[in-house]
């Protein structure tokens, strides 16, 4: 079933809601304007059943087919949270809070499984029951994780979940997907070396942690370069150096590393946490000071089920006319614990030659909601069809 004709007539009103989501993005947990303005839409389309704070504002439609007898529940996730970023498009319809803005397109995805939800709730041509969840948090907070935590696939009696994100780059209105790992785990560190400070002019008199944490930069890079497998994917990235002084005659007292890790596989991800910790301590120790290392491990790795994989990347070829071998990403992605719940697939939409996600200048593509909103709704039709 190619793109649905229904959405060349609800374009531009899908769009107008895209708009306004963008006009007023919200960061993680507090996306209330867009979790009230998501669930006023879903009653007005006519839903079973619309719920509210579900692991914080998080919101969930029921929508029941024509027939139920399959007792088939499907779960279809939209993110709702921006980033924050000072917007830089030009855009008529630019973020009027300063410093947030969509610059992930999740007004888009939010937008589009609106269109399918309204589109669902019309006809309901299928077996079964359809519940469309709306995701706050995701950009760090982990959203995904609460609303589990908060009983949403029991609660719905969801038995398989999808999930969509767009992707610059990819030709507008296809489609890209591969099963088994396919997001990153993301952790995150903090390295504190300390020494005993004191005058820039008597060095000797001092442990210097600057020379501690300088050379545990480029020791670090060694973990991907010298101890992890070069077939196995691993990044390990220090993202920022912070001293206790701010004088340039000072040698501080101490020094911190922050970075990111990313891996796919549970053993390299044990590899980088314990080699971080081995090259603080070590590299400290050499130079006379202490190194204290936190360690946090955030999102999970996204794995993407065999069977309903395939299933999506069939659903993609009938709207789009193909669907891509998508790419490992080392970005993260919270749609990974509704993975670990329920079995499912995450597609990739694309937004085509647009400036990258998280960047200032970028914006979702309008005209990729009817290849989306379509790809939603045959989701539910194929997978549960009619007797």
């Amino acid at each position: 079933m190619p793109v649905r004709n229904r959405f060349g007539e609800l374009h531009p009103e899908i769009i107008t809601w895209r708009h306004d989501f963008h006009r007023h993005p919200e960061l993680l947990f507090d996306t209330h304007r867009t979790a009230e303005t998501v669930a006023g839409k879903l009653r007005a389309f006519g839903c079973d059943e619309v719920e509210t704070g579900i692991g914080g504002p998080g919101v969930v439609g029921v929508i029941r087919g024509r027939q139920t007898g399959s007792g088939k529940v499907i779960g279809l996730r939209a993110d709702m949270d921006a980033l924050p970023i000072e917007e830089d498009t030009g855009v008529p319809y630019a973020s009027q809070t300063p410093g947030v803005m969509h610059a992930c397109g999740h007004d888009g995805h939010t937008a589009m499984l609106l269109g399918a939800a309204q589109y669902l709730a019309e006809t309901r041509n299928f077996d079964g029951t359809v519940a469309v969840i709306f995701q706050p948090a995701e950009e760090g907070g982990a959203g995904g994780r609460e609303m589990c935590r908060d009983g949403l696939m029991e609660r719905f009696g969801i038995q398989e979940v999808y999930g969509m994100h767009n992707w610059p780059g990819l030709p507008l209105g296809s489609f890209a997907i591969r099963p088994g790992p396919f997001f990153a785990a993301t952790d995150t560190f903090d390295i504190v070396f300390r020494g005993r400070g004191g005058h820039a002019a008597k060095p000797h008199e001092t442990v210097d942690p600057v020379v501690m944490a300088s050379h545990a930069v480029v020791a670090i890079q060694g973990i991907v370069a010298r101890n992890a497998d070069p077939v196995e994917n691993l990044v390990v990235s220090v993202t920022s150096v912070e001293t206790s002084s701010k004088a340039y005659n000072v040698i501080p007292q101490e020094v911190r590393l922050k970075g990111t890790t990313r891996s796919l596989m549970p053993a390299v991800q044990d590899l980088a946490e314990r080699r971080l910790g081995e090259i603080a301590q070590g590299t400290a120790a050499l130079f006379g000071g202490t190194a204290e290392v936190s360690y946090r491990r955030n999102y999970p790795v996204m794995v993407n089920s065999e069977v309903q994989t395939a299933f999506a990347a069939e659903v993609a070829r009938s709207v789009a006319g193909a669907c891509a071998e998508a790419p490992l990403v080392m970005g993260g992605e919270d749609f990974a614990f509704m993975l670990q719940e329920r079995p499912g697939a995450y597609i990739l939409l694309g937004n085509g030659d647009t400036a990258s996600v998280h960047h200032p200048q970028y914006d979702f593509n309008d005209a990729a909601i009817p290849a989306g909103c379509s790809w939603w709704v045959e989701i539910a039709e194929a997978r549960m069809p009619l007797g």
